[in-house]
């Protein structure tokens, strides 16, 4: 009897032990973030933004962890039924190695990485009493990845034999639909809740070696990404929570 229960409970040991590691860019599907920008009932028609925020996030095979504080300026301006938004950002993180098995040749504990990027947004919109309806929009964003587990993956991909994407610079567009409202006594304090849909263009060496039995149909879905903003200003101070892949919060001042 007890074999019964044995033979089991050592097959998924096995096919555990067997999962190979997958070792993605640090920013991808991380590089896209809520760009704040005036709305029509704002008195000031363009405004800078400052922020600083601290994320979270697993990897592809949800095994490492990934820890980062993030910093960004950005420039909005607000016309008649049209938004647009522009800004750099810098990220610092580390990336955390979830694997125990200290034998691996590829083993580490954890690894340094770091980020500069930029980022552009623009929308339509049309306003109903305190609110502005923001239907359609696009969001891009490019960043070149530094660091230590840039490196890292850069050596595998020479050496051979491993799953991994050398890749440092990343290029994610997608559309994006948004309500953001004041409250009824103060335009000042608002409130907005974006969604966003997406993807990361460019080859991915993990489509040939990892993902090679893939369908097209599969491949599609796996690429599309989405991620939902919440975010809420008052006077001259703001912030937003960003859930997808990552959870993600930021605090800033606008003037």
């Amino acid at each position: 009897m007890k074999l019964k229960f044995l033979l089991p409970l050592l097959a998924v040991v096995i096919l555990f032990a067997s999962c190979s590691h997958v070792y993605t860019p640090a920013l991808y599907h991380q590089d896209i973030a809520y760009q704040p920008k005036p709305t029509s009932f704002d008195t000031a028609k363009s405004l800078t933004y400052v922020s600083a925020g601290l994320g979270g996030y697993s990897n592809t095979n949800l095994n490492d962890l990934l820890i980062s504080g993030q910093v960004n300026m950005s420039r909005g301006h607000v016309f008649n039924n049209f938004n647009i938004a522009y800004g750099g950002f810098a990220v610092f993180g580390d990336y955390q190695n979830g694997s125990g098995d200290k034998t691996q040749p590829e083993y580490f504990s954890d690894k340094f990485f770091s980020a500069v990027g930029g980022r552009f947004s623009a929308n339509a919109f049309v306003t109903s009493g305190n609110v502005d309806f923001r239907f359609i929009g696009m969001e891009a964003a490019y960043s070149h990845e530094f660091g230590s587990y840039a490196d890292f993956r850069k050596s595998l991909n020479a050496q051979g034999g491993y799953y991994v994407d050398p890749r440092t610079d990343l290029f994610s567009i997608g559309l994006t639909t948004e309500v953001i409202f004041h409250n009824r006594n103060d335009n000042t304090f608002q409130h907005g809740i974006r969604g966003f849909l997406g993807t990361t263009v460019g080859h991915n060496n993990l489509d040939d070696t990892y993902y090679s039995d893939e369908t097209s149909t599969s491949r599609m879905f796996r690429k599309i990404y989405p991620k939902a903003s919440y975010f809420i200003t008052f006077k001259n101070y703001f912030g937003t929570f960003e859930v997808g892949s990552n959870i993600f919060v930021r605090f800033g001042y606008k003037f």
